[in-house]
């Protein structure tokens, strides 16, 4: 399978970082089987850096690794997946460690309904029902350095915006 993460630098030695990352699925190197996904990535890491260029590094994943990695997976935005972004937006989730976790992007457009059921102005059905409808991309977060060993550098492509 085909992969990309967007950044401002081409990435051939994808890494963990270190910190306090409260996204989607918490810290982990982040990528997508959709290129324009990562597009979008890269063209906003370089705008908030203010460095660099807008690239897209592509990578080679042998799907038979899943075999032999913990592997968390959403196939939508259903409740477990409400509530494992809201743990991570928030830093809460003590749960199960990973190696790779994959599911929906909470995308610009979904951003304001989590928003409200984190901060408890919204339940979980209503923020369900609001999230069925979108057309979300996928990531696929490697969250060790044993997952990340599966992905292979293949090249790293200038964007095209």
């Amino acid at each position: 399978m085909r992969l990309y993460h967007g950044s401002n630098v081409v990435v051939k030695e994808p890494k963990i970082l270190v910190g306090r990352r409260t996204l989607d699925f918490g810290q982990g190197f982040y990528t997508t089987s959709d290129y324009l996904q990562a597009e979008k990535w890269a063209l906003n890491v370089t705008k908030r850096r203010e460095i660099g260029e807008s690239i897209i590094s592509v990578y080679e994943f042998d799907e038979t690794a899943f075999l032999d990695l913990a592997v968390l997976k959403f196939d939508s935005p259903n409740k477990d997946w409400l509530n494992f972004v809201s743990e991570n937006r928030t830093d809460t989730y003590l749960g199960i460690k990973y190696d790779i976790v994959k599911g929906p992007v909470a995308n610009d457009n979904t951003l304001p309904v989590l928003n409200m059921y984190i901060s408890g102005f919204i339940d979980e059905e209503f923020a369900i029902r609001r999230l069925l409808p979108q057309k979300l991309k996928d990531q696929y977060v490697f969250k060790t350095d044993r997952a990340v060993s599966f992905l292979k550098f293949k090249e790293g492509m200038l964007c095209k915006k």
